[in-house]
């Protein structure tokens, strides 16, 4: 089963909307064949790994261990389930059931009916933190969403003067690249659109494929200026315009004809209803949200107890100064024992920045529903 986690992480941001999932397939106790999926509308990875056996009866009596539970359904691809019925695979491993409703338990029903062994809970913790977007997505009808920034020693995002560019280093950057590759949007505030003109897509040297994430700005007065480069197609994926009931019409209507895709959310005033916010990305598909600023949009996020988890970069400079904003703008608690710990931690270095990464909380419910149980 690691061995099938690690195959599964290289459709890491290539798979999307769908999990990434790899498969080993044991006979005895040698391995036979092996795959991953690589791509949305490609075979799966049950199937890659019953083609790499050599298919015919070579699979006959062997052992599949899959990160997710095999399809049941005619989607882009056919059933995963009746490919392993017919190759007459004996039992099949796999860490919990998949919670789309298309398939919760009943790809395991029908394995177990055709009377195919099916064990769940291998390795359900690591399996889990693989598809976390995927599964956050559909059992809270939300995105997963990870909240990144950059700061110096003294914790200040920019110089007295706005200045940013760059606290961190450039082996950062290109990892900040490579989250936003992995995700299906990069999310800022319109603050941040103004200061800086970001592009928000994904840049990877050498790189060919390349799923661009979508750009989402959250707008509430749509200040946004018409040439930003954020609403530019030929930077990235589609532009998403997050905005409240006191946008102008006529700027909302000037920013659908550039093909930009204005939502319009609940709100007061300035602000936008960030939960109201999730249930539209819900309902556009946006599994996983990268958070790149600034700090009234993260103070906002996580005042709404909508942070997942968090990647900060720490650089080792330090600027000083009573101006330059902090990460949380006004956000506070009051006891030091009532502070956000993260979980799961894990500390990188990236040329001379430390980046760690936690998170804030766990909401994935990795327990199997009842039909996924072994009987």
């Amino acid at each position: 089963m690691r061995r099938a986690l690690e195959l599964a992480a290289r459709g890491l941001g290539m798979t999307r909307p769908n999990p990434a999932v790899g498969a080993v397939l044991v006979k005895g106790r040698r391995v036979i064949g092996e795959g991953w999926h690589k791509r949305a509308g490609l075979p799966h990875a049950e199937v890659e790994a019953i083609r790499r056996a050599g298919g015919g009866e070579t699979a006959r009596g062997a052992t599949l261990y899959v990160t997710l539970e095999p399809c049941c359904h005619y989607g882009r691809t056919p059933p995963c389930t009746e490919r392993i019925v017919r190759s007459g695979i004996r039992r099949v491993v796999i860490p919990f059931a998949d919670p789309n409703p298309l398939v919760g338990g009943k790809g395991i029903a029908r394995l177990r009916e055709a009377g195919v062994r099916v064990d769940v809970g291998l390795l359900a913790h690591e399996a889990a933190h693989l598809n976390e977007p995927f599964l956050t997505f559909h059992q809270l009808r939300r995105p997963f969403i990870v909240a990144k920034w950059a700061m110096t020693l003294d914790g200040r995002l920019a110089a007295y003067s706005g200045d940013s560019k760059w606290i961190s280093s450039e082996a950062s950057r290109l990892y900040v690249h490579e989250l936003r590759a992995r995700y299906d949007a990069v999310m800022v505030g319109v603050g941040t659109v103004l200061a800086d003109d970001p592009r928000l897509n994904a840049r990877l040297p050498g790189r060919r494929k390349v799923i661009q994430p979508a750009r989402i700005v959250v707008d509430g007065t749509l200040q946004t200026p018409p040439n930003a480069r954020c609403l530019d197609p030929g930077f990235g994926g589609q532009t998403i315009l997050a905005v409240g009931p006191s946008a102008p019409a006529r700027r909302v209507a000037q920013f659908r004809r550039k093909g930009a895709t204005v939502v319009a959310v609940r709100g007061r005033g300035k602000t936008v209803n960030l939960h109201d916010l999730m249930r539209n990305l819900y309902g556009l598909g946006i599994q996983s949200v990268l958070v790149e600023g600034g700090p009234h949009l993260l103070t906002a996020l996580f005042a709404a107890d909508l942070i997942d988890r968090v990647v900060t970069f720490v650089a080792p400079k330090i600027i000083g100064g009573f101006g330059p904003p902090r990460v949380l703008a006004g956000y506070g608690i009051e006891e030091m024992a009532r502070a956000i710990l993260l979980e799961d931690i894990v500390i990188r270095q990236f040329g001379n920045d430390v980046c760690v990464e936690g998170y804030v909380h766990h909401h994935i419910a990795i327990c199997p529903p009842a039909q996924a149980q072994k009987p």
